[in-house]
């Protein structure tokens, strides 16, 4: 009798073998879902913004904002003011009743305060080509541009003269 004829139990033992479920996961299966797992790993790292840069650009938005009210103050009183930042965390320049200040405006009137103080104290400000930022009374002024810098990020506050200051990126320095 042959081995594999019909009634036998080696066949119906195949039978029941080949009719078992796989068990496990396939090659394909594993690698769809790391493929899913890098994307997904990849979205959110750019997703993920640097917190000093962010630190520097809302300093650098809040500094356009307060030279834009003070030249607005300095073409409505008609009075000259300028902008001056500390040449180093060492060297502050002397603030409102005897307070050092990370920058000051010179020139508002007494009525008009301004912050004197960033809101990252880390924040290092430089004037490019000058020493201060003009800001009135006259309606042209020159370009002018600021360089503020937090560890390696930096950002600059620009104006043509006729235009409102505005925030440009920079890239970071190796």
């Amino acid at each position: 009798m042959p081995i594999l004829a019909p009634g036998s139990s080696s066949r119906d033992r195949l039978r029941k073998r080949l009719r078992k479920p796989p068990r496990g996961f396939t090659l394909i299966e594993l690698m769809v879902v790391i493929a899913i797992i890098a994307i997904s790993v990849a979205v959110v790292s750019l997703a993920l913004r640097d917190p000093i840069q962010d630190r520097l650009e809302r300093d650098a938005t809040r500094l356009a904002a307060l030279l834009e009210m003070a030249r607005a103050e300095a073409r409505a009183s008609g009075l000259p003011v300028v902008w001056v930042p500390a040449a180093s965390e060492r060297d502050p320049v002397p603030g409102a009743a005897g307070m050092s200040a990370q920058f000051r405006f010179i020139g508002l009137s007494a009525k008009t305060s301004l912050p004197s103080h960033w809101l990252d104290t880390r924040v290092q400000a430089q004037v490019i080509s000058g020493a201060n930022v003009r800001l009135g009374p006259e309606a042209i002024l020159p370009p002018q541009r600021v360089l503020l810098s937090l560890e390696r990020q930096r950002i600059e506050v620009v104006s043509n003269g006729l235009e409102a200051f505005n925030v440009v990126n920079l890239p970071a320095t190796p």
